[in-house]
């Protein structure tokens, strides 16, 4: 059997560079002052998310040129993306959050490292030290914190980063995709590749909301939205946690798979089934002396919604359309039941999620203003595509999120050392113990 999975190598602790220039950016053509309603679903993920894109050296476009064609092409879809412009404010009348869009502008850095991209480690292996590839401008917070900052960093080999920070209030993954490939399109003198869709009342709450649906998948709250909050299932642990990343190879995933079919024409899908191994392996190693076999485990994970309601979203959709499935079982199932069990319901939290549901979630937050809970969240980066976006310089070599040490959430994304980024790494915080538990059992649910 192939090897099963692949520690976190020794990586950069510290990364050190230069900010060379910082300023604001502006949309090149006048926009419309105006504001811009934020669903149930933006309103609750008021945080900012921050990946980092590598490049290798390109002799036609030097680090300098890439800082000016990102600059003008920043500019440029700062019109149709007139929001990322704006400011976040809180609607004392709807008692919401929304987006005044007043052009005050979106942040740009240009950095330089001394460093190589070959000295700062692995890049497959996300490391808490590229936070410095990414700016928020707190520096220029005056007006109010912007919601978009794009910083080029360049390295001594001539490689260089595009480190981008953004209010998850603006985008979801896959319309943060669809804003990359514009950002590249632009760059490269093309038009927009996706015009954004940026009608988000789309996903406005029913009048009067309707709960049709139980959602324990949800916790109500007893302070307004709009207040600086991170939900529950968000929250940064105090406790000193071992942070590791496991790899699990096409052939792991393939394994699991077989383990998993209930019929030899059964489609499993890499998601579910690498979902329900972490599930096990996870749950089973949060009792470390005696495993409660009646303890409920649930699970959560993100459903895209655009093609689920009815009528379909846009594909263009541009802010957050995806809601939180869940999954739950007791530890005895999770134990000893097989893992076509476990995919099984991890297939069904997503099968629930159908137009109804979706509009019965969207209306028990108007009512509830209330946050996604459960035991942990899966964070999937896996298949979003980020490492696809084609700018005038290539491809990224690499592209991830900066990783941050929180037990409650385990992140999901692409190996490109596997064959067609098939392969996909698992990214776990946990307490050294815990963590000594979820890693005998990661390997032992491989190897049955």
């Amino acid at each position: 059997m192939e090897n099963q999975c692949q520690e976190t190598p020794p990586v950069l602790q510290e990364l050190e560079i230069t900010i060379q220039k910082s300023s604001l950016v502006f949309p090149d053509k006048e926009t419309e002052r105006k504001s811009i309603f934020l669903s149930n679903i933006d309103q609750v993920v008021n945080f900012n998310v921050e990946t980092v894109h590598f490049f290798a050296s390109n002799e036609d476009f030097p680090p300098q040129t890439v800082a000016e064609k990102v600059k003008n092409a920043f500019e440029k879809i700062l019109v149709p993306y007139d929001f990322l412009a704006g400011r976040m404010k809180f609607n004392t009348n709807t008692g919401r959050l929304e987006i005044d869009c007043n052009g005050a502008g979106a942040g740009f850095v240009v950095a330089s490292s001394e460093s190589t991209l070959d000295e700062i480690g692995d890049l497959v292996y996300p490391n808490p030290a590229f936070a410095n590839l990414v700016n928020s401008l707190q520096s220029l917070e005056k007006d109010g914190k912007p919601l978009c900052v794009i910083q080029v960093t360049s390295f001594k080999c001539g490689g260089f980063a595009i480190g981008i920070s953004t209010s998850h209030a603006t985008f979801d993954g896959i319309s943060f995709k669809t804003f990359l490939d514009n950002l590249a399109a632009v760059a490269g003198g093309k038009p927009l590749a996706v015009p954004p869709c940026n009608d988000r009342e789309l996903l406005a709450a029913r009048s009067p909301p309707r709960v049709t649906f139980p959602h324990p998948e949800l916790l109500k709250l007893q302070t307004h939205l709009g207040q600086e909050l991170n939900p529950p299932v968000f929250d940064a642990a105090q406790e000193a946690l071992d942070f590791k990343i496991f790899r699990l190879t096409s052939g792991n995933i393939s394994d699991l798979k077989e383990k998993a079919k209930t019929s030899p024409s059964a489609r499993i899908s890499g998601f579910n089934v690498v979902t329900a191994h972490i599930w096990r392996c996870k749950a089973l190693s949060h009792d470390l002396e005696v495993q409660d076999p009646d303890r409920v485990s649930t699970i959560l994970y993100a459903v895209n919604i655009r093609p689920r309601l009815i009528p379909p979203l846009p594909v263009s959709y541009a802010g957050n359309a995806v809601l939180t499935a869940y999954a739950s079982a007791r530890c005895r199932e999770l134990r000893e039941g097989p893992i076509s069990k476990l995919v099984e319901m991890v297939a069904e939290g997503a099968k629930r999620i159908t137009d109804e549901y979706a509009r019965s979630a969207i209306d028990w937050g108007e009512i509830n203003k209330g946050f996604p809970h459960g035991e942990f969240l899966i964070s999937s980066w896996w298949k979003l595509g980020f490492d696809e976006v084609e700018y005038p310089w290539g491809c990224p070599r690499y592209s991830c999120p900066v990783v941050y040490h929180r037990k409650d959430i385990i992140l999901l994304f692409p190996d490109v050392i596997d064959d067609k980024n098939s392969g996909v790494n698992v990214l776990v915080a946990l307490p050294k113990k815990q963590m000594e538990k979820f890693e005998t059992l990661f390997h032992e649910y491989l190897s049955v």
